[in-house]
């Protein structure tokens, strides 16, 4: 599907350790430099980076360990600096050309980096196309996030947004239906198939789920059935749930 080809400013450079985020961070085009310690033994994962690194005339350089300490924390011998793609604001939901059954994840008002990078894996695993997040009182990506996310946040897309609610009404003028994720809500994820053509699905924050105004700005408010003796689920938990139960099902193209 057809997309703005405009090139994606930097917000800033940072470094992330892990090899499977670095190796992301590589296939994603956001890698700059790819740091491995001179001890790291050879395996799978480093020889797919290799191989990644070739492709694009990317040379990884050998380091002392002790360098890659000061750089990123638990960084399994590899560590990349990166350029992370600036987030597209307000405005430019209304002017973006997404497809008739796309997907876009909406935080409103996720706190922990950790859970905003969970939440991005599984939102770009289902294959979400955005990622829309809070400016305010809300997790930014940080290297931290990025670990959580595997990578993924280097793959997604985000807007990053002051009024979720507003937000959300730009993406209903262009044809999506808002569904929120909601403890209270009379319906569950399985009392009613997920409406058709593009949906952005709503996730509040870890403590008081969806803000009123958020809720309001949903057209249908659906609960996962919780059958355990725990009353709630993780926030990241609970969007890989209604993501795969519920929203993935209605995709025309995931029937085969």
């Amino acid at each position: 599907m057809h997309r703005p080809h405009a090139a994606l400013p930097v917000v800033n450079d940072g470094f992330v350790g892990g090899r499977r985020v670095v190796l992301e961070a590589v296939r994603a085009g956001r890698a700059d430099e790819v740091l491995i310690a001179r001890e790291s033994s050879s395996n799978q994962t480093l020889r797919e980076l290799a191989d990644r690194c070739r492709e694009i005339g990317l040379v990884p350089r050998r380091v002392a360990r002790a360098e890659l300490d000061r750089l990123a924390p638990d960084h399994q011998g590899v560590v990349a600096r990166i350029s992370a793609p600036d987030p597209i604001g307000e405005r430019a939901l209304s002017e973006w050309e997404f497809g008739d059954q796309d997907v876009v994840v909406a935080l409103d008002g996720i706190v922990d980096p950790h859970n905003l990078g969970a939440a991005a894996r599984s939102a770009e695993a289902a294959g979400a196309v955005l990622l829309l997040t809070r400016s305010r009182r809300a997790a930014d990506v940080t290297p931290a996030a990025i670990r959580a996310s595997a990578g993924a946040l280097l793959h997604l897309r985000r807007a990053r947004v002051a009024n979720i609610p507003r937000a959300l009404a730009r993406l209903q003028d262009v044809g999506f239906t808002v569904v929120g994720l909601d403890a209270g809500a009379h319906a569950s994820v399985y009392d009613e198939p997920c409406p058709a053509g593009r949906v952005a699905l709503v996730l509040g924050s870890e403590g008081a789920g969806l803000s009123r105004l958020g809720r309001q700005a949903c057209d249908v408010l659906v609960r996962l059935p919780m059958r355990g003796r725990v009353g709630s689920m993780n926030a990241s938990a609970s969007l890989a749930a209604a993501l795969y139960a519920y929203v993935l099902p209605s995709r025309v193209e995931d029937r085969a």
